[in-house]
C-alpha cells in the first residue's frame, strides 16, 4: 500500500499515465473503426467472417479497410515506444511541467494524425502532425541516454 500511494504522489508518472491511457483508448477506438468499415464495405480477412457476412467472395481487401489498418499499424510503431520512452523518463524525476508538456505533444500530435489519415487530410497535415509528435520522443530518449549514460 505505502508503495502505490507513494507512486500516486509522482505528479509526472501521473500525467504519463493519463496520456498514455488516452492514446490506447484512441488506439482501441481506430479498432473500432476498422471493424466498422470492414462489415460497411464488406471486405473480410478471414472466410469465417465473410461466410457469416455474404459470403467468400466478401474475403477480401478494401482500400478503405486497408487505409485503417495503416494508421493503426502506425500508431503501433508510435504509441509503444512512447510508452517505453515516458515511463523510463519518468524516473528521471523531470520537471512536472515540462514533462507534461512532452506527453501533451505527443498526445495530440497523435490524435490529429489519426484525424488526418482516417478523414484523408490534404499533405502534409498527417506528416507535420507524426513530426510533431515524434519531438518529445527524441527529447525524451535524449535525456534517458544522457542519464545512463554513465552506467554503459
Amino acid at each position: 500500500a505505502a508503495r502505490s500511494a507513494k507512486m500516486m504522489e509522482n505528479k509526472v508518472f501521473l500525467s504519463f499515465t493519463f496520456y498514455s491511457t488516452i492514446l490506447i483508448l484512441k488506439m482501441y477506438v481506430v479498432a473500432i473503426i476498422t471493424g466498422q468499415v470492414r462489415l460497411r464495405k464488406k471486405a473480410f480477412a478471414n472466410p469465417e467472417d465473410a461466410l457469416r457476412n455474404g459470403g467468400l467472395q466478401f474475403c477480401r481487401q478494401d482500400p478503405d479497410v486497408e487505409r485503417c489498418l495503416r494508421a493503426h499499424r502506425n500508431d503501433m510503431e508510435n504509441i509503444f515506444p512512447f510508452l517505453f520512452l515516458g515511463a523510463i523518463y519518468s524516473l528521471l524525476d523531470p520537471s512536472p511541467t515540462v514533462a507534461r508538456i512532452h506527453f501533451l505533444i505527443f498526445c495530440v500530435g497523435r490524435i490529429i494524425h489519426t484525424i488526418a489519415y482516417l478523414l484523408r487530410l490534404r499533405a502534409p497535415a498527417r506528416s507535420v502532425a507524426y513530426g510533431v509528435a515524434q519531438l518529445p520522443c527524441f527529447s525524451m530518449a535524449l535525456q534517458i541516454l544522457l542519464a545512463t549514460t554513465p552506467y554503459w
